[in-house]
């Protein structure tokens, strides 16, 4: 099990990997794309993971490695590469800033003690902030502008700072054990209508809109369902 689930972390990497060629090519779409679907890997490794009756250290371990570059290092290039295209002090400070925090929010995840961690994160995940970046380039991307309204990069710069500033917070998000707390035996039905959902927006022609929308439906509501499972403990 530990094997299958390692792979799938290699494949995430893959496609972190992958995201940052594309930036660099000017392929934004397909750098965005890898970003969500390094999402979905991260999340089926991380429930295979979980079977294992014997938890791997070295799994955690490649799996924090990995989200440092698929959900930090990837989104950082690909914002700068697409957004900034020419070098810009604060864009830059910002992206780094977004990258440190992620780096720390995975460090930090690392030496919680997991019965801490039974119903929630603390501090919104990387997966769902790179997942943000990558949906916010989507909507844009599916214009095809020539150049960007001009708004939209600083309004990008503030969505960078509160990402990196959430994901190390005390704000508490909701995982998998908590979303079977919170809905019970129907639980394989909710991941299956989530799945139909992620997947018909990735074929819909809002794409990103309707991508963006749902990761910050997690990241806006996520705490106050962990508030109302704390209210029932």
């Amino acid at each position: 099990m530990n094997y299958l689930a390692n792979s799938l972390t290699i494949l995430s990497l893959v496609c972190g990997f992958v995201s940052i060629i594309f930036s660099l090519e000017s392929h934004f779409t397909f750098a965005s794309w890898a970003i969500v679907l390094s999402v979905i890997l991260d999340g089926l490794d991380g429930q295979i993971a979980r079977k294992n009756s014997t938890p791997s250290e070295f799994g955690k371990e490649l799996d924090s490695l990995v989200d440092v570059v698929s959900f930090g290092i990837a989104p950082s290039v690909l914002s700068y590469t697409f957004i900034y295209r020419s070098f810009h002090l604060w864009s830059t400070l910002a992206l780094f800033f977004y990258l440190f925090c992620s780096v720390m929010r995975l460090a930090k995840y690392n030496i919680t003690p997991k019965e801490k961690l039974s119903s929630y994160f603390y501090g919104l995940p990387t997966t769902v902030s790179g997942g943000v970046v990558a949906s916010f380039i989507l909507m844009y991307r599916k214009k095809e502008y020539l150049s960007l309204p001009r708004p939209v990069p600083f309004v990008f710069l503030i969505i960078v700072v509160i990402l990196a500033i959430l994901m190390v917070s005390r704000v508490k998000y909701l995982n998998l054990d908590g979303l079977k707390e919170l809905i019970g035996k129907k639980i394989k039905l909710t991941v299956l209508v989530l799945t139909l959902l992620l997947t018909t927006a990735a074929f819909s022609k809002r794409a990103g809109v309707s991508l963006f929308a749902l990761f910050v439906i997690y990241l806006i509501f996520s705490p106050f369902v962990v508030k109302r499972l704390d209210s029932h403990t």
